[in-house]
């Protein structure tokens, strides 16, 4: 073998371990979590500061209460599977500014959660309050409700006239 193709073919060893190490579980799960932060961060920037008070319809959560409560969801499950436990923030002003902080810093804890897994890890059972679950079990649950809520949001933005983030970047792509 000539010297480069020896260093292409050990690179591309070390290349294929790497991936071997992070397995074909949170190669799926990272990039689903990062698309529906995104999702959900955009959302909450894309809303002006003055409608976070706004309701759909009177039973529903105003806008800000749906970022705090992903904020909360975010620290409760992501607690459950990361190293070091954490409590959402008690948020004094709750205004745009500050939950949109919180929501990132709230995303920050749950992508290391999810970076600490491996495929091994990630299937491993633990107990808390009393309850079996997986961390995959609870990583997989939180992609789905970021997506619902995220959801649930589009129509917030799109009552208001403000064309949601997936639909923008889509829109922008096509120019």
């Amino acid at each position: 073998m000539l010297p480069t193709t020896r260093m292409l073919f050990a690179v591309s060893l070390a290349g294929l371990s790497l991936c071997a190490q992070e397995g074909p579980i949170m190669q799926s799960l990272l990039p689903r979590m990062q698309a529906a932060r995104l999702n959900l961060v955009e959302t909450a920037e894309f809303m002006p500061a003055d409608q976070y008070g706004y309701r759909l319809t009177p039973p529903q959560r105003t806008f800000g209460a749906w970022m705090e409560h992903n904020i909360q969801m975010n620290y409760g499950s992501c607690s459950s599977i990361a190293a070091e436990r954490k409590s959402a923030p008690k948020l004094e002003d709750p205004g745009k500014e500050t939950l949109i902080a919180t929501l990132k810093e709230s995303f920050d804890f749950c992508e290391a959660a999810f970076k600490a897994q491996t495929d091994e890890s990630a299937v491993k059972p633990f107990t808390a309050g009393g309850r079996t679950n997986t961390p995959v079990n609870v990583m997989t649950g939180l992609v789905v409700s970021w997506n619902e809520h995220y959801g649930n949001l589009v129509g917030y933005l799109r009552s208001k006239g403000i064309t949601p983030p997936t639909t923008a970047r889509a829109q922008k792509g096509k120019k």
